[in-house]
């Protein structure tokens, strides 16, 4: 049996000042950050370069994923993660994943054409290998300021088993792996099993007894995205992070649809989830306590490198 392979393409931006065209038509997953200048806070986060400049926001960080295609990510922004879960970790990733993640660039490569593709890809013995990413460098938004983490995004079209997903840690997690949820976990975008609804997550403070943040599941919301363009259109997702007020704020599409405030779940569990930085995943999981796992039906299906240019 031939390997089963699905492309995820993604494209990340960021850099100081700003910088035109940086979301460009036919991304599959671009992901901009964004903070904003001179402690202004526009009342709807920043999309595309012309709008975030008149609304006061500055970029910070830029990947535009340059590079022949089938050359790895550049290693002096991106580490990867491998195998089945960190060291000293819960296997399966803590969720009862049944991938493998690898460096490979079978799994994770540039396209050449401005895209990173993260591809699962299901062997003969039905093993399951794909790509997870993340930014070396963390972001936190000055005192006063906001962040915004925005990616534009097409779903895989996997079905059952798929877990895509655009999402930040906190960054003590990266010292301490049992500092979860108290060091934060801020979830921009997941979608399973390729239905037509997005969440968005905040998982913080403790799990014991459900917690400020009423663990495992998180404060959350869905959004729905009408059918057939979960899988067929591009659609942008933002996470705003603001000092002043304390929120955070989830959009698809400039659309919002979570707000959690300081207020929500106390000041001390606030400052314990957001008084450091946070590093940005991409990845594609397959299976999970979730989803669930794959199925007869979970065939990768090909995908255009530009369906929209």
């Amino acid at each position: 049996m031939a390997p089963e392979r699905r492309r995820t393409h993604i494209r990340l931006g960021v850099v100081m000042g700003i910088v035109s065209n940086v979301l460009r038509r036919g991304s599959i997953f671009a992901v901009t950050l964004l903070a904003s200048a001179c402690g202004v806070q526009p009342a709807s986060p920043p999309t595309h370069d012309q709008a975030a400049a008149s609304n006061g926001w500055t970029q910070v960080w830029r990947d535009d994923f340059t590079g022949p295609p089938g050359s790895p990510v550049s290693s002096a922004r991106w580490r990867y993660d491998t195998g089945t879960h960190y060291p000293g970790g819960t296997p399966g990733w803590g969720n009862h994943e049944v991938e493998t993640y690898t460096t490979s660039t079978s799994n994770v490569y540039l396209d050449g054409s401005g895209d990173l593709a993260i591809r699962p890809i299901r062997d003969s013995r039905g093993k399951w290998t794909s790509g997870r990413l993340e930014t070396r460098a963390g972001f936190q938004p000055p005192t006063g300021t906001s962040l915004a983490f925005t990616a534009r995004i097409k779903l895989p079209a996997g079905g059952q088993g798929y877990w895509p997903a655009f999402w930040m840690l906190g960054s003590p997690f990266r010292s301490d792996i049992t500092d979860w949820p108290r060091a934060g976990e801020l979830d921009a975008m997941e979608n399973i099993n390729n239905q037509p609804t997005v969440y968005g997550t905040l998982h913080c403070g403790t799990v014991q007894l459900g917690g400020p943040c009423h663990e495992p599941t998180g404060l959350t919301a869905n959004y729905y995205l009408k059918q057939p363009t979960a899988a067929t259109q591009f659609h942008t997702y933002t996470v705003v992070w603001n000092t002043n007020p304390e929120q955070i704020r989830w959009y698809v599409d400039d659309k919002p649809y979570l707000t959690i405030t300081a207020g929500m779940i106390g000041s001390s569990t606030w400052r314990s989830t957001f008084d450091h930085g946070f590093f940005i995943l991409l990845n594609v999981a397959i299976g999970g306590s979730w989803p669930g796992n794959p199925n007869a039906a979970t065939t990768p299906q090909p995908s255009p490198a530009h369906p929209c240019s």
